[in-house]
């Protein structure tokens, strides 16, 4: 019998006390788990200007109803307050950790830690078995070590840039196969002086009508076209997709293409594969390449940020300086991109570093330094781009939204990407919505067409990340879930699910509003608007923008200064969670509010 998920467990490392807390059924029903949960403690119990590296800032490792039960990888979400923006942080990872701790856990959404440990611990987690621990011999070990001293358990742990309070540190499990990458949950981890959690337990087995949905589900994923695209070449086939469209941001996005994207896109994986694992009949598996210091498995966002970002053509590098990432905890994203800044910032004379495009070497030693702020120019690296620019300049080199680094993906081909990079409520995501992927190929969109497209996205991606569910699993999940939810007892129809993803979105929204965050933090990076240097008519309007981002807050039912109005929190049934310190908006006075009703709610 399927055991209901109703309570979280609060840990609290200064008091060093462990307890179970029942979540208020109106939470549950309006904000599932996940992100929407995660997003609900967050917003209650953190004050404004909550140090992000102080002991009253909340982590939380949130599960949800459908935890262990869906195909492929159980997922969970990192909450917390970012280090790196300032702002509200959902990361996810996958893998056996998420997987061992729903089993090990049946009844429970969510882990919630508070307080500062006043020296290193791990957190062990062993069916009903909770246990605060000394982690001492862990300091200084790499994810691959510290997962190595708990063979028979799944990890999640940091690294030595967690330690280091690198600000875009990860959370890694699975031996670095896995990381809750962007905006430095790893440096909170860090932070609680918490070295890893633990979990001993065995993953859950769907029985009844969810392992009926379980094998229904998997077929289909097995026969969509993003389940054959996974199992063709994982997501290395991200670059040649952003190589061929011209969205490749190259050499510190001085370039748009990359001249060497044959020798390490997805034919050159193919080549340099030393094996193709499937772990199970469905769940594909990925490239594993055998570098000097062992397997690892190469992602996209490494290709592309720390391949075609760097000036590097050779696949085996680019795998090695992924899982040299991997080991030390770092967000590939955001320290490709902070390194691709410390080069220009070298050749334009503003420091003196020892790197540039094309040297592996040289990179994979500024990783290093990176990790453990070795020196001063490393040191405000790990700080972010935008810190780094603060201090030595080059503010325009590296595209920043709220202080975390843009993907690689240049959105001057599609103007609602920038739409999309310039709401995203965590800092720039290309994961919150991507309609490049359409309108790269249709042509140029109306402005109603990009702000629907993102809005949409942003809203059904907050509803699947609530489930949690994994990110490509969810393109099969037509009604968002509900299917899955009526085998639980709920009664949600697409459009409720598609509403909540709203409420949750308003809710991270008002979050970041009573952070101080406005209009001014939803702006275009300076690079967006100077032309490619293709030829090309590709550059993002700012005029044009502005009148997109009031068109977005229209959708939305915010003001005109990117505060939600107060009928907005009606409708979404927000109204009684708002609190006193988060300032709402007012309505324009132009009559301008974006689009109708009807395409606010187009799910």
């Amino acid at each position: 019998m399927t055991q209901t998920r109703d309570h979280v467990i609060r840990i609290d490392l200064s008091a060093r006390t462990v307890h179970r807390q029942p979540v208020p059924e109106r939470w549950r029903r309006q904000f599932l788990g996940g992100k929407g949960l995660g997003a609900r403690y967050l917003y209650e119990e953190l004050g404004a200007a909550t140090d992000p590296l102080g002991p009253d800032n909340l982590l939380g490792f949130m599960l949800g109803p459908l935890s262990g039960y869906l195909p492929g990888d159980t997922r969970y979400a990192a909450v917390t307050k970012s280090p790196l923006t300032g702002g509200f942080l959902d990361s996810y990872a996958g893998g056996q950790f998420p997987a061992r701790l729903a089993g090990a856990c049946p009844d429970c959404l969510g882990v919630l830690v508070t307080g500062q440990a006043d020296s290193p611990v791990a957190i062990l987690i062993d069916e009903s078995e909770i246990e605060i621990t000394s982690a001492d011999d862990l300091v200084g070990a790499d994810v691959e070590a510290v997962t190595d001293t708990f063979p028979d358990a799944a990890v999640a742990c940091i690294g030595p840039a967690g330690e280091s309070l690198v600000r875009y540190a990860s959370i890694a499990s699975d031996g670095g196969d896995h990381h809750a990458g962007r905006g430095g949950a790893g440096a909170v981890m860090g932070s609680k002086n918490l070295q890893a959690v633990v979990v001993r337990g065995d993953p859950i087995r769907p029985t009844g009508d969810l392992e009926k949905l379980h094998r229904r589900y998997a077929e289909a994923y097995r026969d969509h076209d993003t389940g054959r695209w996974l199992r063709a070449g994982a997501t290395i086939e991200s670059l040649d997709f952003a190589d061929e469209t011209r969205m490749l941001a190259t050499r510190g996005w001085q370039e748009t293409a990359f001249d060497g994207s044959d020798a390490i896109g997805v034919e050159a994986a193919s080549a340099a594969a030393h094996e193709r694992e499937y772990p199970d009949e469905d769940h594909p598996g990925g490239f594993r390449i055998e570098t000097d210091d062992g397997e690892t498995v190469p992602r996209g966002g490494a290709a592309m940020t720390l391949g075609a970002g760097l000036g590097i053509d050779d696949f085996e590098d680019i795998a090695a300086l992924g899982a040299r990432c991997d080991r030390l905890g770092l967000d590939v994203i955001s320290v490709g991109n902070a390194i691709a800044w410390a080069i220009r910032a070298t050749d334009a004379g503003h420091v003196d570093c020892d790197v540039s495009f094309g040297n592996a070497d040289a990179i994979a030693a500024l990783l290093d330094r990176i990790a453990t702020r070795e020196g001063p120019v490393a040191d405000a690296l790990a700080d972010g781009v935008a810190v780094a620019a603060d201090r030595y300049g080059g503010e325009a080199f590296i595209p920043t939204v709220k202080s975390m680094a843009v993907p690689s993906y240049d959105p001057r081909r599609a103007g609602s990407m920038a739409i999309a990079y310039a709401t995203s409520d965590r800092g720039a995501c290309h994961r919150r919505a991507r309609p490049f992927e359409r309108e790269a190929f249709d042509g140029e969109w109306s402005l109603e067409k990009q702000v629907r497209a993102v809005v949409t996205a942003q809203n059904a991606r907050s509803a699947l990340w609530s489930l949690p569910t994994d990110d490509f699993l969810g393109e099969v999940f037509d009604d968002l879930g509900a299917e899955w939810l009526a085998a639980l007892g709920r009664t949600d129809d697409a459009s409720d699910l598609y509403r909540l993803g709203e409420r949750v979105w308003t809710l991270v929204r008002l979050f970041n509003v009573r952070e101080g965050f406005d209009r001014a933090d939803d702006s275009l990076p300076p690079v967006f608007r100077e032309p490619t240097v293709d030829g090309r008519k590709s550059y993002i309007d700012p005029d044009e923008f502005e009148r997109a981002l009031d068109r977005y807050y229209g959708a939305r039912g915010w003001g005109p200064n990117g505060r939600p109005l107060a009928d907005t929190l009606a409708r979404l049934k927000l109204d009684d969670v708002v609190d006193d310190e988060t300032p709402l908006g007012t309505p324009s006075t132009d009559g301008s509010d974006g689009l109708s009703a009807s395409d606010r709610h187009d799910a």
